[in-house]
């Protein structure tokens, strides 16, 4: 087992890498957890999938669990879905002491993250991500949320998980289509953090790809240590943080104008970083040839790289940007590269960035 520690003091947790391992998260929880219930919240596909071997696991530790279904996908990410869970948590009784475990992907970390937090002024909880974006981006660094109508993820927390547990033989349940919107948070870190692992993944992005279980841990293990090393030194997106933003500006302006069911958030990402990209090359911040280094390699991990065409819809687009998060004032901090592993951000206009990104 590989173990990654994000680093934060008396809050410093585990992250636990470990293909086929998701049996064993009952004995863990059991050898961990101090007199409490444990609850577990996952949705109805991975209920199905995965709920089996979980259930082995905590009958082997001797442990009974509850169980909360929540909707697939951002369905879960409402304040309605919040209440819910609420309610049942009151239902069966659950005290602080209660450890909810998010099983599922980055919806579910989000909202039972979110839910952990506030409930009762917080639980103990614990990250199972079953989804490839779960395992590298959402259930890593403590941001919970759930989103509004006018934007993602405006309403959220700053709240840890005790531990992470990542069971990277559960990707091959997902849908093609899932894993490759994972790879997008994948190539996010090394681009804006850490140049020789964007090259190992150029050299190496068939047999992750291909789902190699040794290329594929190596890939997960780099990419959850590089956002480990970044939330250790930023925690609450403070400076260093809002780098692993890159493409995400753009990202959110698309998933709020085009249904989820054409454009998923991994190739909002991808098509965002190469947005991004183009916007450092009118700044002169780098040439063309690392702008098409980015555009390959997503192309190789099967994402798109061209945003929609938003004549049409320019108002829509600009007023998702400017509820963006990372706004302040009229500005929004852009995320830019200066070249592969270093990125910066740059507070530009909503109508600056489609501009200089058009």
């Amino acid at each position: 087992m590989t173990t990654v520690q994000v680093m934060l003091g008396d809050r410093t947790y585990p992250i636990r890498i470990r293909p086929g391992s998701l049996v064993d998260l009952g004995e863990a929880l059991e050898s961990e957890r101090q007199r409490s219930r444990v609850i577990v919240v996952s949705s109805p596909r991975v209920i199905e999938a995965h709920m089996g071997a979980v259930r082995t696991g905590m009958a082997r530790a001797h442990l009974d669990i509850d169980l909360i279904s929540v909707p697939d996908g951002e369905r879960a990410k409402t304040l309605r879905m919040a209440s819910k869970l609420y309610d049942e948590l009151l239902e069966l009784g659950a005290e602080r002491q209660s450890w909810i475990v998010a099983l599922g992907g980055g919806s579910v970390s989000d909202l039972a993250g979110f839910v952990a937090s506030t409930f009762l002024r917080g639980l103990p909880w614990v990250a199972v991500p079953t989804t490839l974006l779960g395992q590298v981006d959402a259930s890593v660094g403590g941001k919970t949320a759930v989103n509004h109508g006018r934007g993602k993820n405006l309403i959220g927390t700053f709240y840890q998980p005790r531990w992470v547990w990542v069971d990277t033989d559960l990707l091959a349940t997902l849908p093609p289509r899932e894993f490759r919107c994972g790879m997008a948070e994948v190539i996010k870190v090394a681009a804006v953090w850490d140049a020789r692992f964007f090259e190992w993944l150029e050299d190496h992005m068939e047999a992750v790809m291909a789902m190699d279980r040794e290329a594929l841990a190596e890939a997960i293990g780099r990419a959850i240590a590089i956002k480990a090393e970044v939330v250790g030194l930023d925690e609450r997106e403070g400076g260093l943080r809002a780098l692993l933003n890159l493409g995400h500006t753009l990202a959110h302006g698309v998933e709020a104008v085009v249904s989820p069911r054409k454009v998923r958030h991994g190739e909002a990402v991808a098509m965002g970083m190469v947005f991004a990209a183009r916007i450092s090359q009118a700044h002169g911040l780098i040439g063309p040839e690392v702008t098409e280094r980015l555009v390959q390699l997503l192309h190789r991990a099967g994402l798109p790289t061209t945003a929609p065409d938003w004549k049409d819809q320019k108002d829509a687009y600009l007023r998702a940007i400017a509820v963006d998060k990372k706004v302040a004032g009229d500005k929004v901090g852009f995320v830019v590269l200066k070249q592969i592993g270093s990125a910066e951000v740059l507070w530009l206009t909503p109508a600056q960035i489609l501009e200089a990104g058009a």
